[in-house]
């Protein structure tokens, strides 16, 4: 893949970090896709750890069972932004990794050291077998996982943007329990010892409040095109 006609544009580690509800997920496959890059949803790896927590009955209010079985379940992530699959010990598990007794906790689970390292290292063995560059969404890329990332992007956006977006994706959701939701898993992640959710120094901020999707993918895409052209 070396050759310059094989490879006409250079590969590009692309960071997208942010709370849940900015539009990120979203935002991340659709630059991925326009612009022929992987794409990682690392919090679908901390979801899966959790739903496999769950399923074989570990206490996740107990962080050493949780650090003792850390090592154990083991973790495929496809990188294909249209179809990003997750499977633990064989199952497909992008289904069940969504629910809400999973949603409600991953914070607890997420914020044990042992989780952290062993999902970091295998979110950084894909970035960097991402051999035409990838996009990488979460929650600490930009500050932990993928520190020297080409590009940091960290999206935000007001709880009541959130929460509407949110609640719409949940289907009758209550907007005020959602944002709730939304407000405290902010607080668990953003308070974590263990990589909390924070802005990297060199993020470039969006804000989403007031954008539409395809405005803010519009916005990541020409950030990204624009570091291509530099490198």
């Amino acid at each position: 893949m070396e050759n310059g006609a094989a490879r006409t544009v250079p590969a590009v580690i692309v960071a997208i970090d942010g709370p849940s509800g900015t539009g990120k997920s979203s935002t991340s496959k659709a630059v991925a896709s326009q612009l022929g890059l992987s794409y990682l949803d690392t919090g679908a790896q901390y979801r899966a750890i959790t739903w496999w927590m769950v399923s074989n009955g570990i206490d996740v209010t107990d962080p050493s069972a949780i650090a003792a079985a850390a090592g154990k379940p083991e973790i495929l992530s496809g990188t294909d932004p249209a179809a990003p699959a997750i499977t633990v010990d064989g199952t497909d598990v992008a289904g069940p990794i969504r629910t809400d007794e999973v949603t409600s906790k991953v914070s607890a689970v997420s914020a044990v050291p042992d989780v952290r390292a062993r999902i970091t290292e295998l979110q950084r063995s894909i970035a960097a077998g991402a051999e035409t560059g990838i996009v990488v969404e979460g929650r600490d890329i930009g500050t932990t996982v993928l520190p020297d990332a080409d590009l940091k992007i960290f999206l935000t956006a007001s709880p009541e943007a959130r929460a509407a977006r949110r609640s719409g994706e949940l289907k009758g959701a209550d907007i005020n329990a959602t944002r709730e939701a939304l407000v405290k898993r902010d607080a668990a992640d953003s308070s974590r010892k263990t990589s909390p959710l924070a802005k990297a120094d060199d993020a470039v901020e969006v804000d989403t409040s007031d954008l539409t999707l395809q405005q803010v993918i519009e916005c990541v895409v020409t950030l990204v095109e624009e570091k291509r052209a530099a490198k």
